[in-house]
């Protein structure tokens, strides 16, 4: 089969053995965008964001950081501050000049938690900053905080221009290869390369056009006559498929782990006992084989295997056990009417949620279990899940191979303003053991911390993973290349172009 997985490696710049031409690039994907807002950090972004706004720092595909926006950073002996260099000659999509004020204002926004979005969790180690010059920011922590800590927060950090930040749900302000020409909802995006951008020889095609497609099949037909130049998003099958019909098939570096969400705020899902019995319904191997064509890991924990807290015991731990599932519904005390009295969102754009909702729907029969299905299409879905208008539900989440905390960015793991559980956060183990893990430092400390939080995380039981899955999988016709690495597999069109 044709798939390029990338291996480790030190260049971000996938195209610089190749001569490139431009054009226009035609992308297919598979749902719509939510806003403009790089703290919006929801998959159906990710072919945007990052042609919309640079990171402070980048990591390559195994991880070492390198400079983008910021062009040096020195973090403290203390681990108590890191001190930024700003990268001189950046412009902004309105054309204002790029300074540690648009920095400022990015910080004060994510510290917000009503405007940080996914930004916001991540900022709790964040006493405050300074900005001595306009090329320079100086990162103030609340405690030592560990390096890879640091390092992440930098990558995850995209400035928004200060005079923009207002109005960037729906008007961009990012400094990135591409400007925004119009946007039509359901149909699709146009961009156009940013003449002033920073990066040398960057962008290499003149337009990206995006083109939403109903589902994958449609997506794949317009790849397969021609009408489009790549899919961006689409499932492992068709990537099989169309590899093995000599399309280029890329995967980068940054899973998803896929996550039963459960909304313990409801019934019957206040039962912990009840929500436990989950750990054992899933069948990690069939679901992966059946929804992802093999193509990932299952996993018991929210980790990808890359993650330096994942554990592999978990996963033989809580195995696929029907009976111990059962014995935990009975341990309840729950009547069969009660466990039955909800119904099981799904998103209705994704044929992986919905095969995999229907596993579990059929598991939950097997054990006396009645339920339905409440499917819903992409938009209708999200407003839903980011609302936590939903008793149970499957979705990925990111930020899986980097330092464990980062989980708290995605909205079922988010320790304050939790759009699912809401404030105070109801399990205050969970939110201690967060803490405990941006607090550690010495050696023996982290491993304490993270064995701790993956105790909690089975326990209280309110997300049940199942399995790893590429996110942003890439299928091309075979005259495109210089498919770049992103540690989240965000779509970068500025390195794309045609041989």
């Amino acid at each position: 089969m044709g798939v390029a997985t990338l291996m480790a490696g030190s260049a971000l710049n996938a195209h610089a053995d190749e001569a490139l031409k431009g054009g226009t690039l035609r992308v297919g994907i598979l749902a719509d965008m939510t806003n403009f807002d790089p703290m919006q950090f929801s998959s159906v972004n990710f072919f945007l964001i990052k042609n919309l706004y640079d990171s402070l720092i980048e990591y390559t595909a195994d991880g070492e950081p390198v400079p983008s926006l910021a062009t040096a950073w020195e973090i403290a002996p203390d681990n108590m501050s890191v001190s930024v260099t700003l990268r001189e000659g950046v412009t902004f999509a309105s054309g204002g000049t790029f300074t540690s004020a648009d920095v400022a204002a990015t910080l004060e926004k994510a510290k917000d938690p009503e405007r940080g979005k996914n930004v916001y969790a991540t900022t709790s180690i964040i006493a405050g900053w300074d900005t001595p010059d306009a090329q320079t920011v100086v990162i103030n922590f609340t405690q030592p905080v560990p390096s890879r800590q640091i390092l992440d927060l930098l990558e995850f950090a995209m400035p928004i221009e200060a005079a923009g930040i207002d109005t960037v749900e729906t008007v961009p302000a990012g400094t990135g290869a591409y400007d925004l020409v119009e946007r039509k909802v359901g149909q699709g995006v146009q961009l156009a390369a940013n003449e002033d951008y920073w990066r040398e020889g960057e962008p290499i095609a003149e337009a990206v056009d995006f083109t939403i497609f109903s589902d994958d099949a449609a997506a794949s037909a317009a790849l397969e006559s021609g009408s489009i130049d790549l899919v961006y998003g689409g499932t492992a099958r068709s990537a099989q498929r169309l590899g093995d019909a000599g399309y280029t098939v890329f995967r980068g570096p940054g899973p998803l782990v896929q996550v039963f969400r459960i909304n313990a705020t409801r019934e019957p899902f206040t039962n912990a006992k009840f929500r436990q019995a989950f750990n054992y319904l899933m069948e990690r191997d069939g679901m992966l084989r059946v929804a992802y064509a093999g193509l990932g890991e299952p996993v018991a924990l929210p980790w990808a295997p890359a993650s330096p807290a994942f554990d592999a015991a978990y996963l033989e731990e809580f195995a696929y056990d029907p009976e111990k599932a059962k014995a935990l519904f009975a341990e309840s005390g729950l009547s069969p009417e009660a466990m039955s009295d909800w119904t099981l969102l799904v998103n209705g754009s994704d044929q992986a949620s919905v095969i995999l909702s229907q596993i579990v729907q059929a598991s939950l029969a097997d054990a006396g279990i009645e339920i339905e299905l409440d499917v819903r299409q992409s938009a209708e879905w999200i407003e839903a899940l980011l609302g936590g208008d939903f008793a149970a539900t499957f979705a990925g989440i990111g930020n899986v191979q980097k330092f464990p905390s980062r989980v708290a960015t995605n909205s079922i793991y988010r320790t304050a303003n939790n759009p699912v559980f809401g404030d105070p956060h109801p399990f205050p183990d969970y939110v201690a053991a967060i803490e405990a893990v941006n607090a550690a430092v010495a050696e023996d400390e982290v491993k304490a911390a993270y064995d701790k939080l993956n105790r909690v995380l089975v326990e209280s039981a309110f997300a049940i993973p199942t399995n790893s899955y590429d996110v942003g999988l890439i299928v091309a016709a075979e005259n495109v290349a210089g498919f770049t690495p992103e540690i989240d597999n965000l779509f970068v069109a500025r390195t794309i172009g045609f041989k």
